[in-house]
């Protein structure tokens, strides 16, 4: 791992490179698919800055909250996932209500750059060392930390590596089968497919039990779970499917 990288004497946290190629990669996809559907692609720049200041916000204000650490405010370090897409989501949800475009639709565009933010985000994770990674074991490919920014000389799942591929093919199918389903089907199959994954990988991550026997972010992504699965349940009744007739299709992305 490397937490910090010098260029031209020039200290640079090699977690907020990733961080920041995460929201450009992300920017570059939702401009894509707004292009496909019509829309201006100013929105992009804006769609992507909103999440920016509102991730921040959000990733701090529920660290605080967990941790009861008021001097990470300030601090480097106290970014936690589930503040940061709450925090994010509501300013998107802001913007949107302003541009008038508060509805399903939106939420189908911005879960491909959701999870390929996070498999970018993970590898700054994994670089930086700081403290994502999983419990003690002997296994063939696992990994001691020593010089992380949360240091181990103890060898463990390197966990992050994992979330970056599991979530990584999880932006992969959700971008191909982006004009398959009925509005706002792909953002439910997102948070089945995403609170599953971070239900799993939580067995062999570090965090404390909390209820149960489970970590509070397996709670959450059980509650994901739930919310996606009713509500490709719901649609299905109501529809008598979740798949999109394919002249539909097209005149969605032609809209």
């Amino acid at each position: 791992m490397q937490p910090t990288i010098h260029v031209f004497g020039i200290s640079i946290k090699t977690f907020g490179v990733m961080f920041a190629l995460g929201f450009l990669a992300a920017g570059l996809v939702i401009g894509r698919r707004l292009k496909e559907l019509g829309k201006p692609l100013d929105w992009t720049y804006e769609i992507v800055f909103a999440a920016l200041v509102g991730g921040v916000v959000g990733a701090k204000v529920y660290f605080v909250i967990e941790h009861g650490d008021l001097g990470s405010l300030f601090s480097g370090t106290g970014l936690v996932w589930y503040g940061g897409a709450l925090g994010g989501a509501a300013a998107v949800l802001g913007w949107a209500a302003w541009r008038k475009m508060l509805n399903v639709q939106l939420l189908d565009i911005c879960c491909v750059p959701l999870a390929l933010g996070y498999a970018i985000g993970r590898i700054g994770c994994q670089l930086s060392g700081d403290g994502d990674y999983g419990i003690p074991w002997g296994g063939p490919w696992a990994m001691s930390y020593p010089h992380g920014t949360v240091p181990t000389t103890q060898t463990v799942h390197p966990t992050p590596i994992y979330e970056t591929i599991a979530v990584g093919l999880i932006a992969w199918w959700l971008w191909r089968n982006r004009d398959q389903f009925r509005p706002g089907i792909l953002f439910a199959w997102y948070l089945v497919l995403y609170g599953l994954e971070r239900f799993l990988i939580e067995f062999i991550r570090r965090n404390s039990e909390v209820v149960a026997g489970l970590t509070a972010p397996q709670l959450e992504s059980l509650g994901l779970i739930v919310a996606g699965v009713v509500w490709i349940l719901v649609v299905r009744r109501r529809h008598g499917g979740i798949r999109q007739r394919a002249d539909t299709a097209r005149a969605t992305v032609l809209a």
